[in-house]
């Protein structure tokens, strides 16, 4: 892989020639490759592993194995998310004073596709946290939301809007993380792409488009909230310039957060501009591929008051009481949820999200909340294929059949199966007590529920 000339001369500039020297070798090796469980699936890595030293649940891996041929990895029982990542998880627990004080947190993930920064956000704010996980691109939010569908803890809502549309929910987040679109450098190792569409140019529009993403999405931020900038490109025009900007647009509205501690044998750079300490990842110091990150906290003294902005539109409503026998059944504390409806589509979501959801729904354009649990036909549920993934399924609501490897790789496939393993209805799919999806079996017949975004086509 040839380097952009002006790439490496910034860099020589930027970090002095024996660093640039070092990051530019490091570019051209393979990249690293790391996981983190889901741990109320999976609780030991299921390969060879090295535990990443700043995520509990983070590993990484020697080498890349076939994630598409491991049904696990399906199953939502673990992230392919490189280390580097990963610290971001670290960053917020930290900054709000441990790992305790994330549960119940207000989370807005901005650029949030295809979300290995969200579900961590996710697992660390617990069924009582929410994550508000937002992409402008369509497509890529289609793969978040079938992200937070395998993820399965039920407390995330995907939404696909403009930056600008966020703003509405004036003070509403205890942390808005903004994983800002940017040039990319720190990928050029991964993406051959990336590397090709590198430019000066293309620098400079990042930066703005980053700026415009920072300005719509700060008021949404609560007093005392925490905010997390981060890119994976290393050029300080899109790093500690934008920060410093940050900076001077909001003076004293931007104050420290609680300090983040680090190793010094992690080999993450650390330092500080303004009010944000900031960290640099490069690939030459750490097992993981180039970042950087910045953290502070908006002045103020937190409060409870929630502004709720109009609604434009009535999108989901309650379901009928009498469906709601048939769907409690299906999950381990209905007493505890809200069952609505949104298109042909039933959800659940904890009952403390639901004006929240019903809230974000009436303005943005929402295509995935809590969990969708199905269709309801002549009083009986059939279930939606992320029913399978959801952590609080209640097992006993349906017939399992657990599968060999083979059987679990041609139910991914959606390719036509025996009718052997099952029983006469419709079937929960489990490979090693993880499950995977649905079937139904009718006589001889199988028809595979499998979602066809999902499906393996390998």
């Amino acid at each position: 892989m040839q380097l952009p000339e002006r790439f490496v001369e910034r860099m020589r500039q930027e970090l002095g020639e024996a660093e640039a020297t070092a990051l530019c070798e490091a570019l051209a090796t393979e990249p690293s490759t790391a996981i983190r469980l889901n741990t109320p699936k999976m609780s030991c890595p299921p390969f060879e592993a090295e535990v990443v030293p700043w995520s509990a649940d983070g590993y990484t891996l020697p080498e890349r194995p076939a994630f598409t041929l491991d049904p696990a990895f399906h199953a939502g029982a673990y992230y392919v998310q490189e280390a580097s990542s990963q610290f971001a998880g670290y960053i917020l627990s930290q900054a709000v004073g441990g790992r305790a004080q994330c549960e119940g947190l207000r989370v807005l993930d901005v650029c949030a596709a295809p979300g290995g920064k969200s579900t961590h956000y996710a697992s660390l704010v617990g069924e009582h946290g929410l994550v508000v996980a937002n992409e402008i691109n369509r497509s890529r939010a289609a793969v978040l939301a079938d992200n937070a569908r395998k993820w399965g803890l039920g407390n995330m809502v995907v939404t696909c809007n403009d930056s600008a549309h966020l703003g509405d929910y004036e003070e509403w987040f205890d942390v808005v993380a903004i994983d800002a679109p940017c040039s990319g450098e720190g990928m050029f190792r991964k993406s051959e792409e990336a590397c090709e569409q590198w430019s000066e140019a293309n620098v400079k529009m990042c930066a703005d488009r980053q700026w415009e993403i920072v300005e719509n999405v700060f008021d949404t931020l609560r007093p005392g909230g925490v905010l997390i900038y981060s890119t994976c490109t290393f050029n300080r025009d899109e790093d500690e310039a934008l920060v410093q900007r940050i900076c001077d647009e909001w003076g004293e509205a931007i104050e420290p957060a609680q300090e983040v501690d680090v190793a010094d044998e992690w080999g993450a750079v650390v330092g500080r501009v303004g009010a944000f300490q900031t960290f640099r990842f490069f690939p030459h110091r750490v097992k993981g591929e180039g970042m950087f990150m910045a953290v502070a906290r908006k002045a103020g003294v937190p409060t409870s008051r929630r502004r709720m902005p109009k609604a434009r539109r009535e999108v989901i409503a309650a379901v009928e009481k009498r469906s709601e026998q048939e769907l409690s059944r299906w999950v381990k504390e209905p007493k505890r949820m809200r069952f609505f409806s949104a298109g042909d589509t039933i959800y659940a979501c904890w009952a403390e999200h639901y004006d929240e959801i019903k809230a974000l729904s009436s303005r943005l354009v929402v295509i995935y909340s809590g969990v969708a649990l199905g269709q309801i036909f002549k009083g009986k549920l059939k279930p939606d294929g992320a029913l399978a993934f959801y952590v609080g399924l209640n097992r006993d609501a349906v017939a399992t059949a657990e599968l060999s490897l083979d059987e679990a790789l041609q139910f991914l496939r959606k390719q036509d199966m025996s009718a052997e393993p099952f029983v006469e209805g419709v079937n929960m799919v489990l490979y090693k007590g993880l499950p995977l999806g649905f079937v139904k079996r009718v006589g001889g017949r199988v028809n595979n529920m499998y979602p066809a975004s999902l499906r393996i086509l390998k």
